[in-house]
């Protein structure tokens, strides 16, 4: 009787061109490609395949193998693509009837209520202003909103408390916060239970909408809407010219890093340093020389406004004169206050066009909408907490005084991102390759 052997060293051949094939492309197909090789080896290890495949119920298996890692194109990837599902809520809550002893209309507001906080004072007073505006205009039916804060320095140990009184206690209709990435999580995670709705005035973290969380709703477009038109004025204006990455290792700064190498990575672009800092770290002179003494010809900055603020006066200080090209942070009136003359010319993603005014702040700009929104939706929906929700996808698109606010499947703002820079101390918008 012939003995049948199996085809390794062709089978490996046609499967080999197929790794590398996948891997000089790219993608989600490398990785998938490169899974495939370790699980095969793995099999190929663990004992002898000849024996077993001289077996007649096994000599289909070659054909079997070559069809299996032979992947037509158009084949169905192993995993949805969060951002093509529709977000929806179909449980209860629409049947509620309104409640008929209320004499106010609460708002959840999860974000300091010190006008002089660093952070977050100017989006409290955003938050208040809009407020005063709606009651001034009658409130909702004759009664007036009002705005119930609720914070900590420690959101993740006693701030997550703030919120479930709202919520459980106080009765709110919705929140409006937090105030970055990090907070906005935190109060996601309340929300997705109690069900009621989330509007985040300050945070670009694209995963907190990926959350797939029907009651979240970001007001600024995500890090990755950022990402993608920052670098490619990176890529418009120094070319193959050298530059440096520096960002600091905080939250919301290290996930925009992230997305930005990603954009970098897909123009066959790399940064010849990268430097990262601890945001409280006091003294940024000898990072400032560092990057200096690289000779960059442009530096890529993705740090809060006040960081971003001292590393821009500390390179300044050091004589760097290449383009600096910053974060969304650059954008809020902290920065422009702390970096001075030192300012001027940076590039930034400019979330919100300040037109004529001086000193302008995205983040208190956002609060304001997403508070204008969200009485929007209860003047719309009644008071009904599903209602609202319903009542704040209905809505959009809605013009607000940032731009567009156009929800995506998942909640998040799809509006697009445009470039901003710093001249004779004021913000301005840019089109992107000029200055």
């Amino acid at each position: 009787m012939r003995t049948l052997k199996f085809p390794w060293r062709h089978v490996a051949t046609l499967y080999a061109a197929r790794v590398k094939h996948a891997c000089s492309v790219g993608g989600d197909s490398s990785r998938r490609f490169s899974g495939m090789s370790r699980r095969l080896l793995t099999l190929r290890e663990i004992g002898d395949w000849s024996r077993l495949l001289q077996k007649p119920q096994f000599l289909a298996l070659p054909s079997i193998l070559l069809v299996c890692f032979a992947l037509p194109a158009d084949a169905q990837e192993p995993f949805i693509k969060a951002r093509e599902h529709q977000t929806e809520y179909a449980g209860p809550g629409r049947e509620t009837p309104a409640p008929s002893d209320v004499s106010e209309i609460l708002i959840g507001y999860f974000g300091p209520d010190d006008p002089s906080h660093p952070q977050g004072g100017l989006m409290w007073q955003a938050a208040c202003q809009a407020i005063e505006e709606a009651n001034a205009r009658g409130g909702y039916q004759g009664k007036p909103f009002r705005l119930l804060p609720g914070w900590s320095e420690n959101p993740w140990g006693t701030g997550v408390a703030q919120v479930t009184r709202m919520v459980y206690r106080d009765k709110v209709w919705a929140i409006i916060g937090g105030i970055d990435g990090s907070s906005t999580h935190l109060a996601e995670q309340v929300v997705a239970k109690a069900r009621l709705p989330l509007i985040s005035p300050g945070s670009t973290d694209k995963s907190v909408n990926l959350a797939n969380v029907p009651w979240m709703f970001s007001c600024l477009p995500g890090d990755h809407l950022i990402a993608p038109v920052l670098v490619a004025e990176i890529a418009a204006r120094i070319g193959k010219e050298p530059f440096v990455l520096v960002s600091s290792n905080d939250h919301d700064p290290r996930l925009l890093s992230v997305e930005i190498k990603r954009e970098l990575t897909a123009r066959r672009m790399a940064a010849g340093y990268e430097f990262q800092f601890d945001p409280t770290t006091e003294d940024l002179d000898e990072l400032a020389a560092q990057v200096v003494r690289s000779n960059p010809a442009a530096l890529v900055l993705v740090a809060d406004a006040v960081g971003s603020a001292r590393f821009v006066k500390a390179l300044r200080a050091e004589g760097f004169a290449g383009q600096i090209f910053g974060s969304q942070w650059m954008g809020r009136r902290a920065f422009l206050e702390a970096a001075g003359e030192s300012a001027e010319g940076v590039v930034f993603p400019l979330l919100y066009d300040p037109q004529e005014r001086a000193a302008p702040d995205y983040k208190a700009a956002a609060t304001y909408d997403a508070v204008r929104l969200l009485i929007a939706a209860i003047h719309k929906a009644g008071l009904n907490r599903a209602g609202i929700r319903d009542a704040l996808v209905e809505l959009s698109p809605w013009p607000g005084i940032t731009g567009t606010i156009r929800w995506d499947k998942l909640g998040s703002n799809s509006r697009e991102v445009q470039l901003g820079t710093v001249q004779e101390g004021r913000i301005t918008p840019m089109q992107p390759g000029n200055m």
